[in-house]
């Protein structure tokens, strides 16, 4: 069964500029392709998908090359400690170069903010966003959203904590993002110098206890490599004020799952006990992006 997409952009640079059916057509082909037993399709046979991550990632990396394989594409991998870029060459003509080759649709994770708009407006091939500075990354919130839907079977009037590194997070964004226009409630916790002002017409700031509560309690990673100037005072010192600890974890809402994008700092935004128990969705989410990476990538090939 192939996915008709008419008069879309076939780019997913963010869910900031999506519309919420498009965003609900993305969860339900997810669970279209969740249900399929053959692990293999030849739906994209011929297409080539350059991976091209000029930024490290694993996680996000091989879910996205088991999606594409799984949809029966081609895939590059191109690794940027490997590249010309290491000899100056610029991201736009890295990508430049690759769509010169043949490739049909580029995923792409970059550090710099604002470098994949311009990208999206010279490139004629689709390109995906696997994560671009602390701007969006749409696939994880894609499959966030994935697995409260899953969960609880809706997301409207759903309240969703998200707790840490606001301020760095392109998660607490896409999220943000997608959440709110499905009818969710979205509530952020941060130490004040972890805080994005930006975000807070948009969602209030509130303390610990009162995130607690919610029905969704997704934990963000502690960029350490991101506060070398003093924004965070020690690990330890951050998990006794907002990490996700045993005795924390208690009060949450007997029907309240507890979420986290991965990496996981364990015993320091969340305790090595919780990563796995019963309320934990982490490696539900993992499981789910697969499915909806295999649906955006469909997107952005179908019908091409």
């Amino acid at each position: 069964m192939t996915q008709t997409y008419v008069g879309i952009d076939r780019h997913m640079l963010g869910l900031q500029d999506l519309g919420a059916d498009e965003i609900r057509s993305i969860l339900d082909r997810a669970a279209y392709w969740e249900q399929q037993t053959n692990k293999v399709t030849n739906l994209l046979n011929g297409k080539f998908v350059a991976n091209m991550f000029f930024e490290n990632s694993t996680r996000t990396r091989f879910s996205f090359e088991v999606a594409e394989k799984r949809l029966g594409a081609e895939v590059l991998n191109f690794a940027a400690a490997a590249s010309s870029v290491e000899k100056g060459e610029s991201i736009y003509d890295t990508v430049r170069t690759l769509e010169s080759m043949g490739i049909d649709a580029g995923v792409i994770r970059l550090k710099p903010i604002g470098v994949l708009a311009e990208l999206a407006s010279k490139i004629k091939v689709p390109l995906i966003n696997a994560g671009d500075g602390n701007n969006e990354h749409p696939t994880q919130a894609l499959l966030d959203l994935y697995t409260m839907r899953n969960q609880f079977g809706h997301l409207r009037g759903l309240t969703v904590s998200i707790i840490g590194d606001i301020l760095h997070s392109r998660v607490a964004r896409s999220n943000l993002w997608g959440l709110t226009k499905l009818g969710a409630r979205v509530q952020f916790c941060a130490p004040i110098n972890m805080q994005a002002p930006e975000l807070g017409r948009y969602a209030n700031y509130v303390d610990i206890e009162e995130a607690l509560q919610a029905d969704v309690v997704m934990m963000l990673r502690v960029q350490l490599e991101r506060h070398e100037k003093g924004m965070l005072n020690s690990a330890e010192e951050y998990r006794e004020q907002y990490g996700l600890t045993v005795e924390r974890a208690a009060r949450m809402q007997p029907h309240a799952i507890i979420m986290h994008p991965a990496p996981i700092n364990r015993n320091v935004e969340i305790d090595d006990e919780l990563v796995e128990c019963e309320k934990s969705k982490i490696f539900t989410q993992m499981q789910n992006g697969v499915p909806i990476r295999m649906a955006v990538v469909e997107r952005a090939l179908a019908n091409s």
